[in-house]
């Protein structure tokens, strides 16, 4: 069952929501609990009723492209949301940040990049960059996930267009 939801926009607005279960939700993962330490209790006291979460997600970011790094296992729970919520599962729709991202740099380095070395200059930047700190645990939680998902795709951004300005430069 989905406990939690956050989104961050590019200029970074953001939102969280811990969600109060529906009803017909009564499965319980005490090993997913251990990882995001949040007990169902605290749910059912302090989250956002499950249907009012999903009504708030609709409105703000339908038209929007919605990045995940694990879309299919987010993307299950986002389902689950949207119909006990009484909305098609697909009414929002999640897309893999990794693609997201190869294509941001792929369009950002073509105009200095000859084609057939496009693929592999842009898998090598990505390779390179990291934007967790050496060492730091993921908390397992959705706002910190969102923000960093949001620094990894400015930090591509950032990385292909100082690259692009390097080859412009030296070509």
């Amino acid at each position: 069952m989905p406990i939690e939801v956050a989104w961050v926009f590019e200029d970074g607005r953001s939102e969280a929501h811990l969600i109060r279960p529906a009803p017909s939700w009564t499965d319980w993962d005490d090993a997913a609990e251990a990882i995001h330490h949040i007990p169902r209790d605290r749910l059912l006291r302090d989250g956002t009723a499950h249907d009012v979460v999903a009504r708030r997600m609709v409105a703000e970011l339908t038209g929007h492209d919605l990045l995940a790094s694990a879309p299919s296992w987010d993307g299950r729970w986002l389902s689950a949301l949207l119909r006990a919520a009484g909305f098609d599962r697909h009414t929002l729709r999640l897309s893999d940040s990794d693609d997201a991202q190869r294509e941001r740099a792929t369009a950002i380095l073509a105009p200095v990049v000859p084609a057939d070395r496009l693929a592999a200059t842009v898998g090598d930047l990505l390779a390179l960059i990291e934007v967790r700190a050496p060492g730091q645990i993921p908390v397992h939680r959705a706002l910190a996930d969102a923000e960093d998902e949001r620094r990894h795709w400015l930090a591509v951004g950032q990385a292909a267009r100082t690259l692009a300005e390097e080859l412009s430069v030296a070509g």
